[in-house]
C-alpha cells in the first residue's frame, strides 16, 4: 500500500477510534471541548508557527486569502437564496453553517501526511480568508436571525471574538514576521514543533468524538439543500478555477479541495449560543465529514 491510501486509512482508523471510544462511554462528547480547546489553542497554533516560520513568501498566495473570503460571502448569499422562506430561526442556523470551513481539524492532518508543508502553507493561506468568515460573518448572521434587536451590540462582540483567536493570530504573527525577514527563535520553534505533532492525532480523534448519525426525518430537505451549496456548488467552482487560473497545481488543489471541506466546527457552539438545534449542527457536520473525506480521496486517486 502507497503513502497516499496509507495516510488516508490510518487517519480513517484514528477517526472510528474517538467515535467508537465514545460510543462505548470510554470518552463522553462532553469531553470533545476539552480536547478541542487544545488543538485551536495550543496545537493548531504550534504547527502554524512551525509552518510559516521558515516559508518562502509567495505574494501569489496572498490572492488565497481574498478568494475563500469571497466565497465565503457567495455561500452565504446561496444560503440566503435557498432558505429566505425558512422561519426565522430556521433560516438563522442554516445561513450560519453554510459559510466557513473546517480546515484546522479536518484538512490539516490530512494535507500534511499527502502533501506536507507546502500543502499546510497553501492551506494555512486558504484558511486565514476563512478565519474572517467563521469567526465575522458566521457569527454575525447566527446573531441577527436569533435576535434582531442586539445585531448591532454583537459587531463589537464579533470584533472581539476575531481578535482573541489564536490560530488567527497565529497566522498574522508569523506571516507579518516573514514578510519582514524576521524569525522566532530556535527554541521557540523547537518547542512548537513538538506541540505540533499532536495536532493530527487528536484532531481526527475529536472529529471522531464528533460524529453522530441519529436524527429526526424531518431534517432530510434542509441537510439535502445544504450539501447541494457545499459540493454541487463547490465542486462547480473548484473545478472552474482549477481549470481557468494560471497557477501551479498546489494553488489549484487548494482550491478545489477547500470549497468542500466539512462545516466549521464552530458553528457547534455558535448554535448553543445563540438558542438554536445544535443536533441538527452535529448531525449536518457529521454528515460533511463522511462525504468530503470519500470525495477528496476520489479526487486524490483520479488527478494522481
Amino acid at each position: 500500500m502507497d503513502g497516499f491510501h496509507q495516510q488516508f486509512l490510518y487517519s480513517l482508523c484514528i477517526i472510528a477510534l474517538g467515535y467508537f471510544t465514545k460510543r462505548r462511554g470510554i470518552i463522553q462528547e462532553s469531553d470533545g471541548e476539552s480536547v478541542a480547546r487544545i488543538v485551536f489553542n495550543i496545537t493548531l497554533p504550534s504547527l502554524i508557527i512551525v509552518t510559516f516560520n521558515q516559508m518562502n513568501f509567495d505574494y501569489s498566495l496572498v490572492l488565497l486569502v481574498l478568494i475563500s473570503f469571497i466565497y465565503g460571502v457567495f455561500s452565504a448569499f446561496l444560503g440566503w437564496l435557498l432558505f429566505k422562506n425558512e422561519q426565522r430561526n430556521t433560516k438563522g442556523l442554516l445561513m450560519m453553517i453554510v459559510p466557513g470551513f473546517n480546515i484546522g481539524l479536518f484538512a490539516y492532518p490530512l494535507i500534511e501526511g499527502l502533501w506536507g508543508k507546502e500543502g499546510l502553507t497553501y492551506f494555512g493561506m486558504f484558511d486565514v480568508g476563512n478565519a474572517f468568515i467563521v469567526f465575522g460573518l458566521s457569527y454575525l448572521l447566527g446573531s441577527y436571525y436569533s435576535s434582531a434587536e442586539n445585531a448591532k451590540a454583537n459587531v463589537k462582540a464579533i470584533a472581539i471574538k476575531i481578535s482573541k483567536s489564536i490560530p488567527l493570530l497565529s497566522y498574522i504573527m508569523v506571516c507579518t514576521l516573514n514578510i519582514v525577514g524576521w524569525h522566532l527563535p530556535s527554541a521557540v520553534i523547537d518547542v512548537a514543533d513538538i506541540l505540533s505533532r499532536a495536532n493530527t492525532p487528536l484532531s481526527l480523534l475529536l472529529l471522531g468524538i464528533y460524529l453522530n448519525f441519529s436524527f429526526e426525518g424531518t431534517y432530510w430537505k434542509n441537510i439535502f439543500k445544504l450539501l447541494a451549496i457545499r459540493y454541487v456548488v463547490g465542486l462547480a467552482a473548484g473545478i472552474f478555477l482549477f481549470l481557468l487560473l494560471p497557477f501551479g497545481e498546489m494553488f489549484k488543489f487548494t482550491l478545489l479541495i477547500g470549497f468542500i471541506l466539512p462545516l466549521s466546527t464552530a458553528v457547534l457552539p455558535y448554535s448553543v449560543e445563540f438558542g438554536y438545534n445544535a443536533r441538527f449542527t452535529g448531525i449536518a457536520s457529521s454528515m460533511t465529514i463522511l462525504l468530503s473525506f470519500a470525495i477528496i480521496w476520489i479526487i486524490a486517486v483520479i488527478t494522481g
